[in-house]
């Protein structure tokens, strides 16, 4: 099997199935993505890694028709709340347009890979996918 490493540092591959992990402040329990030095709520300096459920619910959403060279579209960029956790990330697996998407909807966490160097390591990025 080629060796797979995640797009970013939040997605966890090698620990059973796939997930995101958040950093989570220790004194008002605010989670970030990314690495903080400081609370952007509280302004505490103390984290601790948490898991991050893998199902939500989609709470905003648009559709991109218009993006960089390169790149495809349409595509639907969303908020999803996964239990309290709000996640930046697109939808994947689901037709870019209103009758298939809205608010509300039960989404999970899915993964695909998105590129491959010449040494044969496998680039895995995220996004989130119909649950029904």
């Amino acid at each position: 099997m080629a060796r797979q490493i995640p797009l970013v540092d939040y997605l966890v591959l090698d620990d059973g199935e796939p997930h995101l992990v958040a950093q989570e402040c220790t004194n008002c329990g605010a989670r970030f993505f990314d690495r903080r030095n400081g609370c952007a709520s509280c302004f505490a300096t103390e984290f601790k890694t948490v898991p991050v459920a893998t199902e939500g619910t989609v709470r905003a959403f648009t559709i991109v028709t218009f993006a960089a060279p390169g790149i495809p579209v349409p595509f639907v960029a969303a908020v999803v709340d996964c239990d309290g956790t709000q996640v930046r990330a697109n939808l994947i697996n689901v037709e870019p347009d209103p009758e298939h998407v809205h608010d509300g909807m039960k989404v999970r966490l899915a993964t695909y890979p998105i590129g491959t160097d010449t040494a044969g390591t496998e680039a895995i990025g995220f996004g989130f996918e119909p649950a029904s």
